[in-house]
């Protein structure tokens, strides 16, 4: 069965590290209680009961229920779990790129609270936190059974107010305690200059509701320094709205091309297509890493299957899944990993990712640490790719931080552009 759609119901993809979600208008089936899973009803009905009855204190059957809730999702995917109704209300904050926390994006690697990235310029970077930091208690409170959402709305609140995060790191043998600040992080999701040879440079942090606008502006700046090329630079890029990367894809696709397409379990595909002619169309390279994930992940799959750039950096995040957010009765959510989506010529980037075109990967200079590399397959209960068999591989690692003289990856993107030209001609990775 196949939709055809222009971007007209809410979406969202993020990565999970970045409280990320996928949003749509969707139907809910109620389920009667006659129906399948009836009998292990009653049991739960049963302890529910027994608890109440039984239990040393005093305990609140809403909180039962709510754990019951939490536990049964927990047992899905990383990318599923239950919002309260606090959270569910909370949950638009992301989409407007400005909200009140640290400016940290977190995941779970071997059942630890672990930090995907700290945001630049944000109470969390400034401090010292890095990526691959684990995250052993917030505020005192052990962080060994606390789910990700949970540890969002704890390091989450008021500005000027303060949150400890106990932090452990490779290579130390004790933990060591951050105090930050919060402060209202606003992200800006687009940065842009021009480089050297008249190359013009993009960076994409997050794709939000003003991340299309804003690189309009970007780009027609950069048009009016009349720039012969562009690097769009999607590293670190956790996702965001699936409007936003089909309106940043329609910048430099023609009109009418696929961008990407999503199935469900009933093998249900629905397409999304560019609606206006491109903007920008002079050469463009697209750099990536292991932190650009989903939303990153379909502009560079459409870049790709599409020809209209060259992909050049390291393997990418590997998230392939769509998320709805389906409201419940009493304000609160559940997030449910409901599809997963493919790139244009129908490839699945679920636990694989993107392969860049040219692989570049970043050196650690003067003896600088590193930091292990998360991706999805490093996740818990991350969904398998149905069309690859997923290997294991030995653990890698990436710099904390590099400075530009040192970014080897930008530097070959400058470089290829500069001898386009010749370069054009030559067939590229399959």
């Amino acid at each position: 069965m196949l939709k055809k759609q222009t971007i007209s119901i809410w979406l969202i993809i993020l990565l999970v590290a970045a409280t990320g979600i996928f949003v749509g208008r969707t139907s809910v089936t109620i389920v009667s209680a006659e129906g399948e899973g009836y009998e292990d009803l009653k049991t739960f009905t049963e302890v529910l009961t027994k608890v109440k009855q039984n239990y040393v204190e005093e305990v609140k059957s809403k909180d039962l229920i709510y754990g019951a809730i939490k536990g049964m999702l927990n047992s899905l995917d990383p990318h599923s779990g239950f919002l309260t109704a606090e959270a569910y209300k909370e949950m638009g904050v992301d989409m407007k790129g400005e909200f009140g926390g640290l400016g940290i994006q977190i995941g779970m690697k071997d059942n630890t609270l672990t930090v995907i990235a700290p945001i630049e310029d944000t109470p969390a970077y400034k401090v010292g936190i890095k990526a691959g930091d684990k995250i052993i208690k917030v505020n005192k409170e052990s962080t060994r059974d606390m789910t990700i959402q949970d540890a969002v709305s704890k390091m989450r609140g008021a500005p000027k107010t303060s949150v400890t995060l106990s932090i452990l790191r490779e290579g130390w043998k004790e933990t060591k305690d951050f105090t930050i600040v919060r402060d209202i992080i606003k992200i800006k999701s687009v940065k842009s200059k021009v480089l050297e040879g008249n190359i013009g440079y993009i960076k994409l942090s997050q794709f939000q509701e003003q991340t299309s606008a804003d690189l309009s502006n970007a780009l027609k700046k950069l048009n009016e320094e009349k720039v012969s090329s562009l690097i769009l630079d999607l590293r670190n890029n956790p996702g965001g709205l699936l409007g936003s990367a089909i309106d940043v894809s329609n910048k430099f696709l023609p009109k009418g091309k696929l961008v990407v397409f999503i199935k469900n379990k009933a093998g249900e595909r629905t397409e999304y297509f560019t609606e206006r002619e491109s903007s920008f169309t002079q050469p463009m390279i697209v750099l990536v890493n292991q932190g650009s994930a989903s939303a990153s992940e379909i502009v560079a799959g459409a870049m790709r299957d599409w020809n209209r750039a060259y992909i050049i950096g390291v393997q990418t995040f590997g998230k392939g899944s769509v998320q709805t957010v389906i409201p419940l009765s009493d304000g609160s959510g559940l997030r449910l990993t409901t599809a997963k989506y493919y790139t244009p010529n129908g490839t699945s980037i679920q636990s694989t990712g993107i392969t860049p075109d040219i692989v570049v990967k970043l050196e650690a200079k003067n003896g600088a640490k590193e930091h292990p590399v998360v991706r999805e397959k490093d996740l818990e209960r991350h969904l398998m790719n149905e069309q690859t068999d997923s290997k294991p591989e030995e653990t890698e690692t990436a710099p904390f931080e590099v400075e530009e003289k040192d970014d080897i990856q930008l530097q070959r993107a400058i470089d290829i552009l500069k001898t386009w030209d010749v370069l054009k001609g030559l067939p590229k990775a399959s």
